[in-house]
């Protein structure tokens, strides 16, 4: 039981967790702005902006620790790489989004998830007040379903929930595998029934679905310390897929049509589709694209894999560690990423 203990006071840090369907409006992604060399050699050199402008950047830091991590590390490149004065603020949301959308304040904010304000996004789009400048992550795709690597590494092949129905029955002699969900009040314990339904597991797993984020955490971590074969559903940015030895089953292409069933407590005919993609984005006024083009450049470039960022979730969860203590680590010992960002391709 101290090693449960241990694994459950490590288990935390999440971002927002389920996904919101909504209609957004299609991004605009600039590109690299280059400056207009003729122009450059007529002007006069005593008024040539710098790179960050004249005024301080301010950069929303959002309650939740993956964007807060962002903020902070965003903070520190623009400091040291282009000598920017940056005020890192607090930020919500719908109320950063708001901000951003009728007073151009703040300019950055690292970790939108716009699907959760399609609302709001859409109006400050069409209103030109501000634009993404790219993806926050690599990759869309930030919930799925998992299985311990140790019974993986008894597959000959990578899983997939397609091929559950075949493997399950060969995993604990004719038991059914416990598959722990999410919460019951969570929409994602809707799309789980109805996956396990459109997969033909029905009868082959035993349903978990805790009461709370803290049972779901420790129901996982008990089933990793004793050993046992288990399936289980979370989601990205997290600390414990970075912290706990975990593998991903592929869930197959998306289908929208299928996905927006299986949203649907009263689906008829559930069909087979992976978790809907979600939209996350380095939200910028459109202000900063104007005045500071390379500043707009490096953000453009400033994507993160969604794996290094459970990774530094996952150290902020060692003792003593802050978000800035975090921040500080990943700038002095991730150059071989951060690097890419600041370097301008042109």
């Amino acid at each position: 039981m101290k090693t449960v203990r241990h694994l459950i006071a490590a288990l935390s840090l999440v971002a927002l967790a389920q996904p919101a369907l909504g209609q957004i409006t299609v991004l605009d992604t600039a590109q690299d702005s280059q400056p207009d060399s003729t122009a450059t050699e007529q002007a006069d050199t005593s008024a040539v902006q710098p790179p960050c402008g004249r005024r301080p950047i301010s950069i929303a830091r959002m309650s939740w620790p993956s964007a807060a991590l962002l903020a902070e590390i965003h903070a520190r490149l623009l400091t040291a790489e282009f000598d920017c004065e940056v005020r890192v603020v607090q930020g919500d949301l719908a109320a950063t989004a708001s901000s951003m959308g009728s007073t151009g304040q703040p300019q950055v904010a690292p970790e939108m998830w716009i699907n959760r304000i399609a609302d709001l996004w859409n109006g400050a789009m069409e209103g030109q007040q501000l634009r993404s400048a790219a993806p926050t992550y690599t990759e869309s795709q930030f919930e799925g379903w998992y299985m311990p690597a140790t019974l993986a590494a008894t597959l000959t092949a990578t899983p997939t929930a397609a091929g559950l129905a075949e493997l399950l029955p060969q995993v604990q002699a004719g038991a059914r595998v416990r598959f722990i969900s999410c919460p019951i009040d969570w929409a994602c314990s809707v799309i789980n029934r109805n996956l396990i339904a459109a997969h033909g597991l029905t009868a082959l797993v035993e349903l978990i679905e805790p009461a709370n984020r803290l049972e779901m955490d420790r129901l996982i971590a008990e089933g990793l310390n004793r050993r046992e074969p288990f399936l289980f559903y979370y989601w990205q940015p997290n600390a414990i897929l970075a912290q706990l030895d975990f593998t991903p089953i592929d869930m197959g292409a998306y289908d929208e049509a299928a996905a927006q069933c299986l949203a649907d407590r009263s689906c008829a005919d559930p069909q087979p589709s992976a978790f809907p993609p979600d939209s996350v984005v380095i939200a910028l006024a459109e202000r900063l694209f104007v005045d500071t083009p390379v500043i707009a450049a490096y953000f453009q470039r400033a994507s993160l894999p969604l794996g290094e960022m459970d990774a530094l979730l996952a150290r902020l969860n060692e003792p003593g560690a802050t978000v800035e203590t975090v921040a500080d680590h990943f700038v002095s010992e991730r150059a071989d990423l951060w690097q890419g960002w600041v370097a301008a391709p042109f």
